[in-house]
């Protein structure tokens, strides 16, 4: 890499001009906010604009694209961009592309040499280890994502470590990797999270509502799984484990809970031409309605997701109650599975 100035306290300005991050269509500057990232562990945008001496426009939006790369995450709480471990970004990205294949993993041993040297996060060793603090908990959530080949399972509650709108969900699943999603009522608290789940929805996630979530999770190929010990967004802790009796009692608890949820609908298009009442099956805004009331989620939270009033989504509500024949929105669950709308 080509990094001006030069970081005294790190090697990546040695690297030279063929780091080979090139082949993931990052550019000599990308090399070089990446390379800063490296070596600092946890840093800001305006830090890496200083650093490299270029605008802090130019760092964050050259940061944001190391995101959507899969080469760095960003934690939630303060903002500060940390590197994924090389070792397993770098290789992903390299299986992904076709040309310059032998640059990038050439480049793989000096890059985490650099990671390795900065010490900000304790690593997991093999079978069970134990991480704390956002940056490591969230670089080995990242980890997972790159690893996964056929499935992903998660529980999705706050508080979060990471940022709102994962950019890496959108590969791993083109990869043709099954990814399921269990969402916590309370993750639905923040303006604008139901429009997200929708959109995950229709990139090819398959996502499922409830009352509450007992711990955060993740849970890759089923041979490996992160897992929270300390709900805690300043200070995250959690075991990241590739024991095979602990991943699979995990993979249980997903499964129970996966059961037990009600699904988000996807859009489906409209039906043309007069349908009949009796055949006629849920409305798209209906099966949100029955999602919403599987979660536990409050009036209020359904109002500003649905961008309706409260007063609006009472009258809705009753008028769903009332076509299913329920008494309540618990019977209207039952009523609906009957029916097979849910």
């Amino acid at each position: 890499m080509n990094l001006e100035p030069p970081l005294p306290t790190s090697r990546a300005a040695t690297l030279g001009p063929h780091g080979g991050l090139a082949v993931a269509g990052l550019d000599a500057e990308a090399e070089a906010v990446y390379g800063a990232v490296l070596a600092a562990g946890a840093i800001e945008d305006a830090e890496v604009a200083r650093t490299l001496g270029i605008s802090t426009e130019a760092a964050a939006r050259t940061l944001d694209e190391l995101r959507a790369a899969g080469l760095v995450n960003r934690a939630a709480g303060d903002g500060r961009f940390a590197a994924v471990d090389p070792r397993v970004a770098l290789r992903a990205v390299a299986e992904r592309a076709e040309d310059g294949l032998a640059r990038l993993r050439a480049a793989i041993p000096l890059l985490a040499e650099v990671y390795e040297n900065r010490g900000a996060a304790e690593r997991p060793g093999s079978s069970v280890g134990v991480l704390v603090g956002p940056d490591a908990v969230g670089a080995a959530y990242n980890r997972l994502e790159h690893q996964a080949v056929e499935e992903f399972m998660a529980f999705d509650r706050p508080p979060y470590v990471l940022a709102p709108l994962n950019p890496l969900e959108p590969v791993v699943i083109a990869r043709g990797v099954r990814w399921r999603a269990v969402y916590a009522a309370a993750a639905l608290d923040r303006p604008g999270a139901w429009d997200e789940v929708r959109r995950a929805v229709e990139a090819g996630e398959q996502a499922r509502l409830t009352s509450d979530l007992p711990v955060k999770l993740a849970i890759a190929d089923r041979r490996a799984a992160l897992v929270s010990t300390r709900l805690d967004g300043l200070r995250p802790e959690a075991i990241l484990t590739d024991s095979q009796p602990l991943v699979a009692l995990l993979c249980e608890v997903f499964e129970a809970h996966w059961e037990q949820a009600a699904d988000v609908p996807r859009d489906e298009p409209v039906q043309r031409g007069p349908v009949p009442v009796e055949r006629r099956g849920p409305t798209a805004e209906e099966r949100a309605l029955l999602a919403f009331f599987a979660s536990g989620a409050k009036d209020e939270v359904i109002a500003r997701e649905l961008h309706v009033s409260t007063r609006t989504v009472r009258r809705r509500s009753q008028l769903l109650l009332r076509r299913l024949g329920a008494a309540n929105r618990f019977q209207a669950g039952v009523q609906a599975a009957r029916r097979g709308w849910v």
